[in-house]
């Protein structure tokens, strides 16, 4: 009998281990709207039940079966190598879903409006207001592309609310999920983290995403620690959005002072904006643990090979300037942010998972070819230096728009710089000769399947089908590194409790704090104690028209928001009764270097840039320029401007500082300067006693510098110039070749200068950069 038990009693214990050894390692939960299958020690998958995939039971561990094979494929296999998948799964594609894989969307707002730049925007053949559609739905432009086209790669702008973008991106995941091969869409978004400069910080806490300076901002601080956070706040930020990958940083090398862009890049000196870059991309792609997660956001890097030296400062999204020039021989220094920062990571992680090149021809860099196209059509910049020289094995994404036509030098349309005979089709076959893997703001695959029958006819099947797995594989690489084919679907509730939490706008408005530079600070004006009596000129807002042709109306307003400058300051309108007066402006815009009006005068079209507010004649400028020729324009061998004058679109703020410095006679006025690009101090310096300069803040950090609550610490990332003498004689692809401006007190704008309280700040990072 107790042989009997004891029997039993082990009979019993092999059967509950055989129970155990063949139950499943995995747990399943229903959400709103899809499942989560959680994996013992191992990924947790998502699925939406109306898409029809199925889970599949391997060794205990659930799989999707996302091709509903009813078998687990390599690429299923979360187990193994994002290489592995990859391969397997661009072996399996046709050539019309790798077609579909190789576009990236126009911009996507989300809902959508009636009308944009890019088109009528439509929900079920109506406009958005009148279709009945809920913001999170998807638009009949994005049901064609994500289903007719095979586009798996989104660009969005802006968002009604987080929790919307979150349900948006479940609806568009649930409907490719059910489709082909169960791709997952990778959303993308450029950089969204500025600041709203009347919000306040307490105010501004939860909702919103969270507010910081621009990257050229956090260059000033000369912390590449504070980019990496950041980083790595932002990525957080973004994959509760449904961001699976950055369209930045722009680590353009700054070296030509007029271009418009110069205030997304990270300044002008390759050292600095090496390591800056290489914070960035570190803080968006490494997850919790430093290697790939689900908080890591691939970044594509721009601009390839550097956009910054635009011939006079004008820039590549036009005609006018389509030309980068180098007049110091300087290519070396604009390849430094990608090839000694971004390509040079110090995480698993290893570089930047995306480049874009520029819309710019390089000017006679092309050593092998001797072409002078757009670069992302530039075979020996793409294959031959990126590629083969450095060894770039990851996306190169064209930028947007490059494949259209332009039908002149000055409007914003296509962009085809240097191809503009040929035909659309021609050119996607020719910037897939060249090496790129994907076309920016292209939602039609028919030109791709028509550049693959161009290869197939020159080169034959088998060498056009391995150049398009070729890409496919790069691009697949980046959607399985982020677990989108795990588990694309976010939780609503969470992804509102995670963008714009307190804690990540702390951080961002701490970052604001150490983002203004001190340039000036007469007879120790600054700090002002609290409640002195302020006076705030309202400053004239000339009227403009922007890159897509929208109009401002001029108007007259107060440049910081009253409410927050009140609560540290009595606020007077008379001078006279002020202790101080504090006038905001912005730094002078010049122009973008094109007037159609000169040329209905019998001119070439091209007006000087300049960078400072009074009217100034390009006496200093080139009488040939270094590089022309478009078919867009007749007749035109010279872009040079010698000789002709233009004066900023907002004198009124050189006015506004002179005028209140008559007003207030021999009490302090103190300038803050929003800094869209290097300036000429000139003509304001000598009537201000107090200068700070940001590149985009919250007023309440300018107060907290202004009252003394926070001592300034930031630095220029780069030079302010003497004079436009010294802007005409530097070369557009050389740093810091400027003669810097000389203040009042003796002071050199130059870069890495900055002042504290105690006057001009000297440390570790002046003397590592300087």
């Amino acid at each position: 009998m107790q042989t009997f038990k004891k029997n039993l009693r082990w009979g019993a214990l092999v059967l509950v281990a055989l129970f155990i050894g063949c139950s499943p390692k995995f747990t399943e939960e229903n959400k709103d709207g899809f499942n989560l299958v959680h994996n013992e020690n191992g990924e947790t998958l998502g699925y939406s039940p109306d898409s029809e995939v199925s889970i599949l039971t391997v060794d205990r561990l659930a799989f999707k079966d996302l091709n509903k094979n009813g078998s687990l494929d390599p690429y299923e296999d979360w187990r193994l190598s994002a290489t592995e998948r990859a391969n397997d799964l661009a072996s399996k594609m046709s050539v019309e879903q790798i077609a579909g894989l190789m576009l990236y969307s126009a911009h996507q707002s989300i809902p959508g409006g009636g009308n944009s730049f890019f088109g009528a925007v439509t929900y079920n053949g109506k406009p958005y207001k009148e279709s009945g559609a809920k913001p999170s739905d998807l638009s009949d432009a994005q049901k064609k592309f994500l289903l007719e086209d095979n586009l798996r790669h989104v660009l969005i702008t802006s968002v009604e609310s987080p929790g919307i973008s979150a349900q948006w991106n479940n609806n568009a995941q649930a409907m490719v999920e059910g489709i082909g091969l169960g791709i997952p869409i990778n959303t993308s978004s450029d950089p969204r983290h500025g600041s709203d400069s009347y919000a306040e910080f307490n105010a501004g806490a939860g909702g919103k995403i969270s507010m910081w300076p621009s990257t050229l901002g956090i260059a000033a601080s000369f912390d590449p620690d504070l980019m990496q956070q950041f980083g790595e706040i932002a990525s957080q930020e973004y994959r509760a959005l449904g961001i699976a990958t950055a369209l930045s940083p722009q680590i353009d090398l700054a070296t030509e002072p007029r271009w418009s862009r110069f205030d997304g890049t990270m300044g002008e000196d390759p050292k600095l904006a090496a390591d800056m870059a290489r914070a960035y991309v570190e803080g968006f792609q490494a997850s919790e643990n430093g290697d790939w997660g689900n908080h890591s956001v691939n970044a594509m890097v721009k601009h390839w090979p550097g956009g910054g030296p635009e011939e006079g400062g004008r820039d590549g999204h036009f005609g006018y300037g389509s030309y980068a020039v180098y007049p110091g021989k300087n290519l070396g220094d604009h390849l430094k942010p990608f090839t000694e920062g971004a390509f040079d990571l110090e995480g698993p992680t290893e570089m930047a998972t995306a480049v874009m090149p520029y819309y710019t021809i390089s000017f006679n860099q092309d050593t092998k070819n001797g072409e002078n196209v757009g670069n992302a059509y530039n075979k020996y910049l793409i294959t031959d230096l990126l590629r083969g020289k450095y060894g770039y094995d990851g996306v190169v994404c064209t930028d947007w728009g490059i494949t259209g036509d332009a039908p002149n030098v000055y409007e914003f349309r296509g962009k085809p710089w240097g191809v503009e005979t040929l035909s659309v089709a021609e050119r996607h076959y020719k910037i897939i000769e060249a090496g790129c893997d994907q076309f920016g703001g292209n939602n039609d695959m028919g030109p791709v399947i028509e550049a693959y029958q161009m290869g197939v006819e020159e080169h034959g099947e088998a060498y056009m089908r391995e150049r398009f797995e070729t890409s496919a594989v790069r691009l697949l690489k980046n959607i399985f590194r982020t677990g989108l084919f795990e588990n694309p679907y976010l939780d609503v509730a969470q992804t509102e409790e995670i963008v714009g939490k307190a804690e990540f706008m702390e951080a961002g408005y701490k970052a604001q704090l150490k983002s203004i530079v001190m340039l000036k600070n007469n007879d120790k004006t600054l700090p002002m104690d609290a409640k002195k009596k302020v006076y705030v000129p309202q400053r004239y807002v000339a009227p403009t028209v922007n890159w897509f042709g929208v109009a401002t109306q001029e108007r007259t307003e107060h440049p910081f928001n009253m409410d927050v400058v009140a609560k540290y300051f009595e606020v007077v309108g008379n001078p006279n009764e002020a202790d101080f007066a504090m006038v905001g402006i912005e730094s002078p815009n010049g122009g973008v270097g094109y007037d159609i009006a000169d040329t209905e005068k019998g001119g070439n079209g091209y007006v000087p840039i300049s960078l400072q507010y009074g009217t100034y004649t390009a006496t200093n400028a080139r009488e040939e320029s270094i590089a022309a020729g478009s078919p867009l324009e007749s007749g035109v061998s010279n872009r040079s401007y010698k000789g002709k004058t233009t004066t900023a679109i907002n004198i009124a703020d050189m006015a506004l500082v002179t005028d209140t410095k008559r007003k207030m006679g021999n009490k302090p006025v103190v300038v803050i300067v929003n800094v869209a690009k290097p300036m000429v101090f000139a003509e304001i310096e000598p009537a201000a006693d107090a200068i700070l300069a940001h590149m985009g803040v919250q007023d309440q950090a300018l107060m907290d510098l202004v009252s003394g609550q926070v001592e300034p610490s930031a630095l220029l990332p780069f030079q302010m110039p003497n004079d436009m003498v010294t802007v005409e004689e530097q070369f557009e692809d050389v740093p810091r070749d400027m003669v810097p401006y000389t203040d009042a007190d003796g002071n050199s704008y130059d870069f890495a200068f900055g002042l504290n309280w105690n006057g001009v700040i000297d440390d570790n990072r002046t003397k590592g950069y300087k």
